[in-house]
């Protein structure tokens, strides 16, 4: 009888994995165990480390040595999980790629860097040498195919002379053994091109057209990969916008051209936004080469190198336009006279602006400049513009674990009615935390500035343009609004400007009969809100 060889798939079983360990027997010990995870194989104690990996490097060799060797149509123990030994996190999307295994299977032993695990494994070759401390122990045979029997086709049937077959047959070889083809993989139907959450038709014409959309679908699925570029975002909503327009006048409707106009919105806001955190926007309207509110039109190019780069406290417009909102609303509501009662109830203002309630620590207080504070709180919860659960005392004394709750009556907005600021819940900590940092300035505690010193400090952020010039239109601030935003005397307000001064706020200050005028150091200048006229 002859064999034939067959190309049947030859089922795999599991590939054998023990691991022998090292670890503490008891804490505060030197004693160690060595256990396996055989069941057959008892847990041994050892007096030191070194006796017990003494013995767990001998315990692996005798399973090696007694183990059989590794059994050729074994399934890769290493693939089974996933190729976790060696497939980074990052690469989780790719380990069940078939190129990722092959070759003979082995018996690995894999050590750990420390000394605290040995891990025998029946795995391809390709998991082995990729695997990080993995030695071949054995390698398997080759695996030969399966044969089967067939009729000779030169035996005769019984009552005749004459063979079956008459054409000769070739004589049977020894097949060389080798492993049987693993199946291919299926392949997948390609996925069909997208930009956002829409699809991009085949049919689409022009073809220049399709591919700009692909390709701008493909930039801003690798654009959320990478770090933020504000400026590399705008250019795709500009070029998005193009496109869709484009789109809609090929017969893709009028819900195309909407998205392109809000794709353009999109990229006139990112823009702005950039050149806010880069500092470069303009001060002066009316520039031949910016637009509406002093920005750069399409060609102008001279506004935007007009000053250094700042990275701002606060980076938008719309943030500036809250802090002043905030200053104006305690100058108008404070219920006590004075800059410390001024500067206290804004601080007040700011930390319950949302929903009338916040949480305060001693900290928050003292770090006011306040000539008495505990007398100023009692004289706020006196009159009843604020509440407290207990002392005046007791809130100066609490610490961040046990903030006290307090209230401000005034700006608990009514049922079904709006508080009287516009701002959300997630701006409200960004203006606090942008006052705490102007008053809590390094130089003006060391410097040990005074409440109303803190108090113009903050007013003369809010009234600056974008290089940190005093005043709308560069021409100083008026008196009448340093008056009405730091209640002091005329003769006392020379007396603060000197303090800023000194303590590195201001350059070439000067103090007139018609107002101040001067500018923002450097230093402080990411601390300012520039005015928009």
């Amino acid at each position: 009888m002859t064999q034939v060889t067959t190309t049947e798939p030859v089922e795999r079983l599991v590939g054998r994995t023990w691991i022998v360990r090292l670890d503490a027997a008891a804490r505060g010990s030197a004693a160690v165990r060595v256990s396996c995870s055989r069941p057959a194989c008892a847990v041994q104690r050892w007096p030191s480390a070194a006796e017990g990996r003494a013995a767990a490097v001998a315990h692996l060799k005798a399973h090696l040595k007694a183990a059989p060797a590794p059994r050729a149509q074994a399934y890769c123990a290493c693939k089974a999980h996933e190729c976790s030994s060696h497939v980074r996190p990052a690469e989780r999307r790719q380990r069940g790629e078939p190129w990722r295994c092959g070759g003979p299977v082995v018996l690995a032993v894999v050590t750990d860097r420390e000394g605290r695990w040995w891990q025998a494994m029946e795995c391809c070759a390709r998991c082995a040498a990729a695997t990080p401390g993995a030695t071949t122990a054995a390698t398997a045979p080759p695996l030969r195919p399966q044969s089967t029997p067939r009729p000779d086709p030169t035996a005769t049937v019984a009552g005749t002379s004459a063979p079956l077959f008459s054409d000769p047959q070739p004589a049977a070889t020894d097949a060389t053994a080798v492993p049987a083809p693993r199946p291919r993989p299926e392949r997948r139907r390609s996925l069909p091109s997208r930009i956002g959450q829409r699809t991009i038709p085949h049919s689409l014409r022009p073809t220049e057209l399709r591919d700009e959309l692909i390709a701008l679908g493909d930039l801003f699925r690798s654009y959320q990969q990478r770090e933020p570029d504000l400026a590399t975002l705008a250019d795709l909503h500009e070029r998005k916008a193009r496109a869709f327009a484009a789109w809609a006048d090929a017969g893709g409707g009028s819900v195309l051209r909407d998205e392109a106009a809000r794709s353009q919105q999109a990229a006139a806001a990112i823009r702005l936004q950039h050149e806010h955190r880069a500092g470069r926007t303009v001060s002066s309207p009316g520039h031949p080469d910016t637009g509406p509110a002093g920005m750069e039109s399409p060609g102008g190019t001279a506004a935007m190198d007009c000053g250094p780069v700042v990275q701002r406290q606060l980076t938008v417009r719309t943030q500036w336009d809250h802090a002043r909102s905030v200053l104006t609303y305690a100058a108008d509501h404070a219920p006590l006279p004075g800059p410390q009662a001024r500067l206290l109830t804004l601080m007040l203002t700011l930390r319950t602006a949302h929903t009338g309630t916040g949480n305060l620590v001693g900290q928050d207080i003292t770090a006011l400049g306040l000539t008495d504070p505990e007398d100023l709180i009692e004289d706020l919860t006196g009159c009843g513009w604020l509440q407290l659960p207990g002392t005046a005392g007791e809130l100066l004394a609490s610490r961040p674990e046990n903030a006290t709750p307090v209230t401000v009556p005034s700006l608990v907005p009514d049922e079904g009615k709006a508080g009287p600021f516009t701002f959300g819940r997630k701006m409200r900590p960004k203006l606090s935390g942008w006052a705490q940092k102007v008053i809590s300035d390094k130089k003006l505690r060391k410097a040990k500035a005074t409440a109303a010193t803190r108090l113009l400090a903050l007013t003369l952020a809010t009234q600056t343009d974008t290089q940190g010039r005093l005043g709308p239109g560069v021409q100083g601030i008026a008196l009448t609004a340093l008056a009405a935003a730091v209640p002091v005397d005329p003769g006392e307000l020379e007396h603060l400007v000197d303090q800023l001064t000194q303590a590195d706020w201001l350059i070439d200050a000067a103090l007139a009969d018609t107002g101040l005028t001067g500018q923002l150091t450097e230093r402080v200048l990411p601390l300012a809100c520039p005015l928009w006229t």
